[in-house]
C-alpha cells in the first residue's frame, strides 16, 4: 500500500505523521519505506539522516540520474527505510516540466524496488509536480489536518485535487482518511472545527485525534521518532492507535494486533 501524506496547507503535522505513522507500522513487523518527497526535508531529519549526508536523493531519483534502490538508507527503526531529500528537490518542479511522464516519475520509481508492506510519501505543502506524482504513485491519501478556521476551505481544494487526479492520471486513488492534528480539547476552537469535520466527511475522519504534545514536537531535535524517543508520551499513544487504524483500513487488520 502506497499512501501519499498530503495536505497542500504547511504546519499541519504531515511529516510528524509521516514519521511516527511509519515508525508505528514498522513496530507492527511490516516492511515500511518513507519517501521524502518535502524539499525542507523535515522528515529525513527525523530519523536522524544528516543533511551532509544525503548524496544520493529523492531529486536524483526523479530526474532519472540513479537508481532508486540507490537512494534508500537506513534508520534506527527495524524494517523501515527513508529515501531522503535535499533542497535541490525545490527545483525539479521545473526539470521536470519537459521530461517524459513527468507526473509518473515517482511511480516508475518506486516500481523498480522490492515490495515493502507499506511507503508512505511526505509530500510538500503545495500542490505542484512534486505531490502529482505522489498522488500519482499513491494508493491512497492520507490528510492530516490542524483544528482551525481555514481548515475546510483547504480541505475542499485538496479533495478537488484528489478527484482531477484519479479522473486524469491514478483511477486507483481514493482517500484513506483524515486525520486531526494538534488537538486541544481546551480550545473552543477545535471543538467546533473537529465536529465540523467529521459532520461533512463522516467515517473518513480517524477517530484518533493526534493531541498537542511537546515530546511530538522535541523528538526530531533528536534525530529520533516520537515513539523511540518517548513510547509513552500522549502522542507516541496516539500514533500506534492511528497506524491501528491505518492498518484496519488497508485490509491488513490482522497485523493491527502486533502494534504496541
Amino acid at each position: 500500500m502506497i499512501i501519499a501524506v498530503a495536505n497542500q496547507k504547511g504546519g499541519v503535522g504531515k511529516t510528524t505523521t509521516t514519521i511516527n505513522l511509519a515508525t508505528a507500522l514498522a513496530a507492527a513487523g511490516l516492511t515500511v519505506l518513507v519517501v521524502d518527497s518535502d524539499p525542507q526535508g523535515n522528515a529525513s531529519t527525523g530519523f536522524g539522516l544528516d543533511r551532509r549526508t544525503r548524496q544520493a536523493s529523492t531529486y536524483e531519483v526523479l530526474l532519472g540520474q540513479i537508481a532508486a534502490e540507490q537512494a534508500l538508507r537506513t534508520t534506527r527503526v527495524p524494517g523501515l527505510m527513508v529515501m531522503p531529500s535535499t533542497p535541490a528537490l525545490s527545483g525539479a518542479e521545473i526539470e521536470l516540466i519537459d521530461i517524459d511522464r513527468r507526473s509518473y516519475r515517482l511511480e516508475d520509481a518506486l516500481a523498480t524496488l522490492p515490495i515493502y508492506d507499506h511507503v508512505l510519501i511526505d509530500c510538500p505543502p503545495s500542490l505542484g509536480l512534486l505531490t502529482v506524482n505522489a498522488l500519482a504513485a499513491a494508493d491512497a491519501v492520507l490528510v492530516p489536518m490542524q483544528c482551525e478556521f481555514f481548515a475546510l476551505e483547504g480541505l475542499s481544494q485538496l479533495l478537488g485535487t484528489i478527484e482531477r487526479v484519479r479522473t486524469s492520471l491514478n483511477p486507483r486513488l481514493e482517500l484513506l482518511g483524515i486525520v486531526l492534528t494538534m488537538v486541544d480539547r481546551r480550545n473552543r476552537l477545535t471543538e467546533h472545527v473537529a465536529a465540523d469535520v467529521r459532520a461533512v466527511m463522516g467515517a473518513k475522519v480517524f477517530k484518533t485525534e493526534i493531541p498537542r504534545n511537546v515530546r511530538l514536537s522535541e523528538a526530531p531535535s533528536h534525530g529520533l521518532p516520537a515513539l523511540l524517543y518517548d513510547s509513552r508520551c500522549t502522542g507516541s499513544e496516539a500514533y500506534v492507535a492511528l497506524a491501528r487504524e491505518v492498518l484496519t483500513r488497508t485490509s491488513t487488520a490482522t497485523a493491527a494486533e502486533d502494534v504496541n
